[in-house]
């Protein structure tokens, strides 16, 4: 005698919402391309609201994953400024009543040899590179909780892997990242949360432009894969980590880097 087969009932599609910061240009602009693509509902985060808007129109354009245009929210605030910011990323979790994904991505450098370091240049890439997710994290961890998803995507470096003569607050800074996000990973596994760091080597956006060719060339020569990465290289990474598939991979550095800091 056949058993006839039961139909699991289907759940709805969840659009899941997306906060990506120094989502303006480069890296960061890519995610939030790609995320939306994958039917995201991205809220772009700068300090220039001008180029925030501009790739909302894109966004809405272009479409999402679902056949129908894409969405995205705009939300200028500077993330050295951590009340600010704290309020954003909780102000984003009261209006759609979750945030299910945070890309940290916003970054600045002040290049320079230690002995020539000022006390300023220091502070302020610790400030908006490593306190900025610490703040945003924190804001964005009771809702992941609430739900019990989130993944929490860190961009860092491989200047925070190896090193990087002329970039100790950099290099710090990302260094950070890795400590703090495999502390995360412990802490917020539990409910649903997971935590991983993204580590760019050498891509082409507008902080290696300024590169003299030689230091390119040199660079090349060390790479397995015999280019600059893109931006689209760490858009993807960063998809797959803040996937619903993703969620037993946490506490990971993930070096795209072309093969540069391969062991």
């Amino acid at each position: 005698m056949s058993s006839t087969p039961t139909t699991e009932p289907v759940t709805p599609a969840v659009t899941r919402v997306a906060l990506v910061t120094g989502a303006s240009r480069g890296i960061g602009r890519a995610v939030a391309l790609r995320l939306a693509r994958e039917g995201r509902h991205v809220v772009l985060v700068s300090r220039s609201e001008g180029p925030l808007n501009d790739l909302k129109h894109q966004i809405e354009q272009a479409g999402g994953g679902r056949g129908v245009g894409g969405k995205a929210s705009v939300r200028a605030v500077d993330v050295a400024d951590g009340a600010a910011l704290a309020a954003v990323v909780e102000s984003v979790a009261e209006e759609f009543g979750r945030l299910d994904i945070l890309v940290n991505n916003a970054g600045i450098t002040k290049d320079g040899l230690v002995l020539r370091m000022t006390d300023e240049d220091w502070d302020v890439v610790l400030r908006t590179n490593l306190t900025s997710v610490f703040v945003a994290t924190r804001a964005a961890a009771r809702a992941m909780m609430k739900n019990r998803f989130g993944r929490i995507v860190n961009i860092g470096s491989t200047s925070g892997v190896v090193g990087n003569a002329g970039q100790a607050n950099y290099a710090a800074a990302k260094a950070g990242l890795i400590g703090f996000s495999k502390t995360i990973a412990r802490e917020l596994g539990g409910k649903g949360v997971t935590c991983n760091v993204i580590a760019p080597g050498f891509i082409d956006t507008d902080m290696t432009a300024s590169l003299p060719q030689p230091v390119k060339d040199g660079i090349l020569a060390m790479m397995a894969v015999k280019r600059l990465g893109v931006a689209d290289d760490i858009a993807a990474a960063v998809a797959y980590v803040s996937s619903d598939e993703a969620g037993y991979l946490t506490g990971q550095t993930i070096c795209v880097d072309g093969g540069l800091t391969m062991s």
